[in-house]
C-alpha cells in the first residue's frame, strides 16, 4: 500500500480550456483533486499539442456530406481542458498505488475506455465505445495537474527527453499503431505515408527505425519534406490541389504496396485508392474531414484492404518507449511553448494556419 501525500485543501487548479462556442481559450480554476485508490495525481511538466485538438476547439469533426460530428454528444461538453501528450511528476497517490511514487516523472497514457467491455479486457482500450479520453472526456494536459485514474496508465521514461517523450503518447503511437496494421511486408516494399507534419514524420522515424527501406513521403508543405528526407524517407512528392495519382505516378513511377494517410480527406484518400497496388493495404488515420466515395467494383477487383486507425493501446505504447530506450528511434523534431493560455491558443493556432513542422510541446514554468 502507498503512503497517502494529502493535497491541502482550497489549492487551485489551473486549466486553459477550450470554448467550443467561441472557440476561445481562457483560464480556468478548480479545486485540485486528492487521489484515492489506485489514482496518481501528476504535476504536469510538458504538455503536446496535437492537430485534433483543432478540431476539439471547433467542437466538431468533419464527415464530409453526412454533416458534422458533435463533440459535446460525445461528452466532453461546451468546455474541454484538451492536451493530451502529458509528461509528469507525481506530486500525490491514492492508498492503493503499488508501483509509483512521489517524485517519479512518467509519461500519461490517455486512450483510456470503460474498463469493463471485451474490448478494453483484451487491452485496447483506445477501440471501446464508452471512451473517457485525458484531454476529452476527462481534464487533461492543458493544466498545471492532471488526476490519471489508474497507475498502470503511467510509463517510466528514464533517460529519454521528457519533451520528446510527450508526443510518444499521441503522434508516436498513432504512427506505431497505423504500421502495425501494415508490417510485415518486405523492407523494399514501397509504402507511402502522406502526411508528414508531426504524426507522419514520426511513422517515418518509425519505418527507419524498424529497417524498412522504401519509405514515401507526400505533403503540401516542402519544408515538412526536407524533415521527411532527414527521418529516413527515399522518395519524396510535393502535393498540390490537383494531385491525382497520374500526377504521383508520373513523378514517381510506381505504385506502393501500402498507403498509410496521416491527412484522410477527400482529396488524399481518393488519391490514395486510385494509386494504391492491387492487393494493397490503405490505413486512414487522419481527422481531417471529408469522405472517400469507393466504387464497389474497384474495391473487389483491386482487392484493396481498407482499414482505419485511431491512436493506439497501451501495449503499443509500451513497446514504442522500449524503442525510443533503446537509442534506435530518431527524434522528432519538437518545437517549445509555454504551458499558459497564450502560449496553448498561439500553438492551435499556429497548426490550424499549418506554420508548425514537427510538433509543438508546452513546458510548464515550475
Amino acid at each position: 500500500m502507498a503512503e497517502v501525500t494529502p493535497i491541502p485543501r482550497g489549492v487551485p487548479l489551473k486549466s486553459f480550456a477550450a470554448f467550443t462556442a467561441d472557440q476561445s481559450i481562457r483560464e480556468v480554476e478548480s479545486e485540485t483533486p486528492s487521489p484515492a485508490g489506485k489514482e496518481v495525481l501528476l504535476r504536469i511538466t510538458h504538455s503536446g499539442v496535437c492537430h485534433s485538438d483543432i478540431h476539439a476547439r471547433q467542437g466538431h469533426f468533419d464527415l464530409g456530406s453526412r454533416g458534422k460530428m458533435s463533440l459535446a454528444a460525445r461528452g466532453m461538453g461546451e468546455s474541454i481542458v484538451m492536451g493530451h501528450e502529458i509528461v509528469g511528476e507525481v506530486v500525490a497517490v491514492g492508498g492503493d498505488v503499488v508501483d509509483k511514487k512521489v517524485g517519479d516523472r512518467l509519461l500519461v497514457y490517455p486512450w483510456l475506455g470503460c474498463g469493463e467491455c471485451t474490448r478494453c479486457l483484451d487491452g485496447r482500450e483506445n477501440a471501446c465505445t464508452r471512451s473517457r479520453t485525458i484531454g476529452g472526456q476527462l481534464p487533461g494536459g492543458y493544466a498545471d495537474h492532471v488526476l490519471v485514474p489508474n497507475e498502470k496508465y503511467l510509463l517510466d521514461i528514464n533517460g529519454l527527453d521528457p519533451s520528446w517523450a510527450a508526443t510518444l503518447a499521441c503522434s508516436g503511437v498513432t504512427s506505431f499503431s497505423a504500421i502495425n496494421k501494415v508490417l510485415p511486408l518486405p523492407p523494399e516494399a514501397p509504402i507511402a505515408v502522406i502526411g508528414a507534419g508531426g504524426v507522419g514524420l514520426s511513422a517515418i522515424a518509425i519505418l527507419t527505425a524498424m529497417g524498412h527501406r522504401n519509405t514515401i513521403a507526400l505533403d503540401l508543405n516542402t519544408a515538412n519534406l526536407e524533415l521527411a528526407a532527414a527521418a529516413g524517407a527515399t522518395h519524396t512528392f510535393l502535393m498540390d490541389s490537383e494531385s491525382s495519382r497520374a500526377t504521383v505516378v508520373d513523378a514517381l513511377g510506381f505504385s506502393p504496396d501500402a498507403i498509410i494517410d496521416f491527412v484522410n480527406n477527400s482529396q488524399t484518400s481518393t488519391l490514395g485508392f486510385d494509386w494504391i497496388v492491387k492487393g494493397g493495404i490503405m490505413v486512414q488515420v487522419g481527422l481531417f474531414g471529408g469522405e472517400l466515395v469507393v466504387p464497389t467494383t474497384l474495391l473487389a477487383m483491386k482487392m484493396i484492404t481498407l482499414r482505419g486507425s485511431f491512436v493506439g493501446n497501451l501495449g503499443e505504447l509500451t513497446e514504442l518507449v522500449e524503442l525510443a530506450k533503446s537509442g534506435q528511434l530518431p527524434q522528432a523534431p519538437v518545437s517549445f511553448g509555454p504551458l499558459s493560455e497564450d502560449g496553448v491558443r498561439n500553438a492551435l493556432d499556429a497548426l490550424e494556419a499549418r506554420l508548425v513542422s514537427g510538433r509543438v510541446v508546452l513546458v510548464a514554468n515550475n
